[in-house]
């Protein structure tokens, strides 16, 4: 080996020293953000109705005219996901029957926990057939535009006849921490990135997502259904909202929320 290679290899080596000896000072020394979500004490059961947890979201039991259960958490995702996670899983029924999931994921000092939430459809079956980066105007706790992501999915399958039975989904997210809102996750990742390397917090970034299930075109009133449950439950249960958004002129009549007409082919149960 000449001269010059060992002494570019001895840089290459002191650089990537320097680098290693850093990332582990940054660990040592980095702390846990809060979250920008309001927690509870509460046991959380996965499917087998064992307890993998004692602290979750506060979600509402009771919103609109909707009532709500608690839904398990799959064995899958406690077997994937760290084991610091924190979950928060509920179903909302309105008074006509249309209904809508609401699950979050919380992450602790394992960042792993939060990934894209179209990984997770897509392994449920769903195929994405169209995303939409959205807001929802927001009145409390004061008018902001909430960002989402929109996605429609199709899943098929067959009934108790062999006849392919074929249903759509509305689902809608977006990414919480301490102080910061986002439905990309790109955007996601890199504000935790440069979080940690300035202040050394590691954020506690959470995902939000609201779920339901209809039959092929009933999206759009599904998602107007979900926009009105999210400007009411989100409040609830989260801490942060956006920048604040100039007061508009009261329209002159109200409009309407759109009927849900379930079918007697299949159900609408997410």
């Amino acid at each position: 080996m000449t001269k010059e290679k060992s002494i570019l290899l001895a840089v290459v080596l002191i650089l990537i020293g320097a680098g290693a000896g850093h990332l582990v000072a940054v660990k040592k020394s980095q702390r846990l953000g809060n979250p920008g979500l309001k927690m509870v004490q509460e046991d959380v059961f996965d499917q087998n109705t064992n307890v993998i947890g004692t602290i979750t979201v506060a979600l509402p039991r009771q919103i609109l005219d909707c009532s709500s259960f608690a839904l398990p958490v799959t064995t899958n995702e406690t077997a994937w996901l760290p084991k610091d996670t924190t979950y928060a899983r509920r179903r909302y029924i309105a008074r006509d029957g249309f209904p809508t999931d609401v699950s979050i994921v919380l992450m602790g000092q394992d960042r792993t926990s939060i990934h894209k939430p179209e990984i997770c459809l897509t392994g449920q079956g769903w195929r994405i057939d169209s995303s939409e980066l959205l807001t929802i105007p927001m009145t409390r706790p004061h008018r902001y535009d909430l960002p989402i992501m929109k996605l429609i999915a199709t899943i098929e399958g067959k009934d108790g006849n062999g006849e392919i039975i074929r249903r759509r989904a509305v689902f809608v997210y977006w990414f919480v921490s301490e102080n910061r809102l986002t439905a990309q996750h790109r955007e996601r990742v890199w504000w935790m990135a440069k979080d940690l390397i300035t202040t050394g917090v590691l954020q506690r970034w959470a995902y939000v997502a609201y779920l339901s299930v209809c039959h092929p075109g009933q999206e759009a009133m599904a998602f107007d259904r979900m926009k009105q449950l999210m400007a009411a439950s989100v409040p609830e249960f989260q801490l942060v909202s956006g920048p604040l958004k100039a007061e508009v002129p009261p329209v002159a009549a109200a409009t309407q929320p759109a009927r849900y007409a379930p079918r007697q082919s299949a159900g609408c149960a997410a």
